[in-house]
């Protein structure tokens, strides 16, 4: 943010420019302001407002650009101050700071002329003119402050006074609005550049296209005279856009379609080594998904080889087991045929009861 204030300020404060914007505001880009007719004037403003007692607050405060417009070449028929306020974010109280910065101009302006009087031999003619220091007859100078907003959105904030009140419309009768005078690129028709004489159009046209790249390409290719644009511009839109273009630090004049061709080339650049990248991540991912699926295959097959060897083994065993219980049945059945052992010691021998000795038997000769 603060290099973007220092780039503007620098920028706006060249004659040529500051009047190209003021003549674009007041006069529809038609050449009444000249450079020559400027005088820089201190941006610190110090008032102090008429207060109770004796003990008035001090306001200060700091504009970008203060000018002076002067009618004739001694540069003391001053007809106009002019200010300009970059802005290269929306501000939301914007009416009301520039309401301030205009009438702390109006107060200093009323404080030099009662200065003026005390040091002069004009006395006052009534008590009025003695009490306020400002005489009957004295006139002080038009206050314009333009609002110039180096963003590529639309301006959304109030552009008046009453915008901001929350009051209705009978109350609002007589509360005075103070408007908000606005250059904002979004805003300006194609053809309306025209109407600017300085390369102050060309860093508004590219603040306008900044965040579409295709026509911003398209439009800085038509334009001829994107093709050879002062440093200061170049440092200008590199900045407040944030594109990263490409020239060498020693041209004085900068051609924007090689410029930002080399943020092409750093794209396609970023996007080959980008691609790169995501294709190793994604190959790896699959990788990793195909080897769990083999994995899981291989798994399932190797399970039921292994599942089908083990209930071989296990059905072998288990029958020998049971060949062997069914022929001591058998040899306890055929000793109690010869009468050798009853039924009674047969059974407890194979540990159960007689009749469940009976039922197993009988299944056994069936």
């Amino acid at each position: 943010m603060a290099e973007k204030d220092t780039v503007t300020k620098h920028y706006m404060q060249d004659r040529e420019t500051f009047a190209d914007a003021f003549n674009f505001l007041l006069y529809g880009g038609r050449q009444v302001i000249k450079p020559e007719q400027l005088k820089p004037l201190d941006t610190t403003s110090i008032v102090l407002p008429y207060g109770e007692g004796d003990k008035p607050v001090p306001i200060q405060k700091y504009r970008d650009v203060m000018k002076m417009v002067t009618a004739m070449e001694d540069d003391r028929t001053a007809y106009m101050l002019l200010g300009i306020e970059n802005q290269s974010e929306i501000h939301y109280a914007m009416p009301v700071r520039n309401m301030l910065y205009d009438a702390i101009q109006y107060v200093a302006q009323i404080e030099d002329t009662a200065n003026s009087h005390k040091m002069g031999e004009k006395m006052p003619e009534t008590r009025a003119e003695f009490l306020s220091g400002f005489y009957k007859t004295d006139k002080i100078l038009p206050v314009v402050t333009l609002t110039l907003y180096f963003g590529a959105d639309e301006w959304t904030a109030p552009r008046d006074l009453h915008s901001m009140l929350s009051a209705n419309e009978e109350v609002l009768r007589f509360v005075d609005n103070y408007h908000l005078h606005l250059i904002a690129p979004a805003e300006i028709a194609d053809n309306d550049f025209a109407k600017f004489h300085t390369e102050l159009s060309l860093a508004l046209k590219y603040v306008k296209y900044s965040k579409d790249k295709k026509r911003l390409r398209e439009m800085i290719t038509e334009d001829t005279a994107f093709k050879s644009v002062s440093r200061k511009t170049a440092d200008l839109v590199n900045v407040i856009t944030n594109s990263n273009l490409h020239y060498d630090n020693g041209e004085e004049n900068v051609n924007m379609c090689e410029a930002i061709e080399g943020i092409r080339n750093d794209a396609r650049a970023e996007g080959r080594a980008e691609g790169r990248a995501e294709g190793r991540e994604e190959g790896r991912a699959e990788g990793r998904a195909e080897g769990r699926a083999e994995g899981r295959a291989e798994g399932r097959e190797e399970g039921r080889e292994e599942g089908r060897a083990e209930g071989r083994a296990e059905g072998r065993e288990e029958g020998r087991e049971e060949g062997r219980a069914e022929g001591f049945l058998n040899a306890l059945v055929s000793l109690v045929k010869d009468g050798i052992l009853t039924i009674s010691d047969a059974a407890q021998r194979a540990n159960m009861t007689v009749p469940e000795f009976e039922t197993k038997t009988k299944s056994l000769n069936q």
